[in-house]
């Protein structure tokens, strides 16, 4: 282990138990949470830009310090933050060293004036939530925080209005922050538009609002990223579709699944009772006195329930198969291991696999899923056709039994 790789690991315990016995429970945005969200994302950034190992050290050191003068407030704490560096970091870095990290936390006051590539960097990296999915959480512990130690309270309106202006007049310095963050940030000021005119759906949107998109459309590099939002907002709004439609559809398959059970349950239940009462009733009474004219219509009701009760049982039984899909299935993206039929002989770890596979691809989840539902339909199709046979001997035969019945008592 390196000397900087030694000091960032003691830098790094430092700042969190500096940060737990100073910092107050007030401040949920500044906190121990956002410093290492920072650090992570400046040295994402610093490796982008391929930093050596000095410039690398000086990066994480001051974004490790740059929020700890936040146990004594808000205001100032870039000063503090740098007088907290130099009370841990003297003599265990150079004077040159140091007085790039106390550049690197000024630079990191609103609003941001970077003048080096480090400063830019972590000036980049202390507004990256911007354009990371974590945005509306921390946007919510900001607006908390505003009410906690500033005693800020904003309305809805207010608050949206705010977090526009601020985002709209926000530019990440680095290319390479801006190839990370400025599509996801671009989403979320749309969305951030989107629920200003749900607040006020009958204020137009102001001047300054209107000029500034038109600006970043003509020359800003958040232009793209706005239009790419769009369309991915289309496709996210068609993905919903997609999935609305599986839903729906799976749900219209377990229905009439059921229906078509509770139908054949019906048709056993009430044949069940007929065949019942004929064992107990009518047979006795015809063996005692034989009588030919009886036996036919005894004979045509019998078969009629045996009949219905036979496709009833055919439409509800169920069918087992093999019960495992190789992994050449899987690869080849033909195997569905949605239907539990498939996998319940493979192994805990095939299975998994599998589904992790079909996981990371969702062109294979999707064709499993549909796969799923035209198999579903093929043993709904078979349920259905043995119930309607099922009734129809029911209906046809029970009227010919009758009919036999009243043409013997006729006679």
């Amino acid at each position: 282990m390196t000397t900087a790789e030694q000091l960032l690991i003691e830098t790094e315990q430092h700042i969190k138990d500096f940060f737990a016995a100073q910092l107050a429970p007030s401040y949920v945005f500044h906190d121990h949470e956002h410093t290492v969200q920072t650090v992570a994302a400046a040295k994402v950034i610093g490796d982008g830009f391929r930093l050596n190992e000095r410039d690398m050290l000086v990066l994480l050191l001051a974004t490790w310090f740059h929020d700890t003068g936040y146990v004594l407030g808000s205001t100032d704490h870039e000063e503090r933050g740098c007088a907290n560096a130099e009370s841990f970091l003297s003599g265990k870095i150079s004077g040159t060293d140091l007085t790039d990290v106390f550049g690197c936390i000024r630079a990191t006051k609103v609003p941001q004036v970077p003048t080096s590539l480090l400063e830019q960097i972590i000036c980049d990296a202390d507004l990256s939530h911007l354009g990371m999915d974590t945005y509306w959480e921390r946007n919510g512990r900001l607006r908390q925080e505003f009410v906690l130690t500033r005693n800020s309270v904003l309305s809805d309106p207010e608050w949206v209005d705010f977090e526009i202006n601020f985002m709209l007049t926000h530019e990440y310095h680095t290319a390479v922050a801006q190839e990370m963050f400025n599509k996801r940030k671009a989403k979320h000021i749309q969305l951030l538009l989107k629920q200003k005119r749900r607040l006020n759906p009958h204020e137009a949107p102001k001047v300054d609002e209107i000029s500034i998109l038109d600006e970043k459309e003509k020359n800003g590099p958040i232009s793209k990223s706005l239009r790419d939002s769009e369309n991915d907002l289309k496709m996210a709004r068609v993905g919903r579709g997609v999935e609305t439609m599986y839903r729906t559809t799976y749900r219209t398959h377990t229905n009439l699944s059921s229906m078509a059970d509770s139908k054949a349950n019906i048709m056993l239940s009430v044949n069940a009772i007929v065949i019942s009462i004929l064992v107990s009733n009518l047979l006795p009474k015809l063996i005692e006195g034989f009588s030919i004219k009886l036996l036919i219509p005894v004979v045509l009701l019998t078969a009629t329930c045996l009949g219905s009760m036979v496709f009833a049982t055919l439409s509800t039984r169920p069918k087992v198969t093999e019960g495992k899909v190789t992994k050449e299935a899987i690869r080849q993206r033909k195997a569905n291991l949605l239907f539990f039929g498939n996998f319940y002989n493979m192994t805990l770890d095939e299975f998994q696999w599998g589904v992790n596979e079909m996981l990371s691809d969702p062109e294979f989840l999707y064709s499993s899923m549909s796969r799923d539902l035209y198999f579903l339909g093929i043993v709904l199709a078979k349920k259905y056709q043995y119930l309607i046979i099922c009734y129809n001997i029911f209906m046809y035969g029970l009227i010919i039994s009758m009919l036999a019945f009243g043409v013997s008592f006729a006679f």
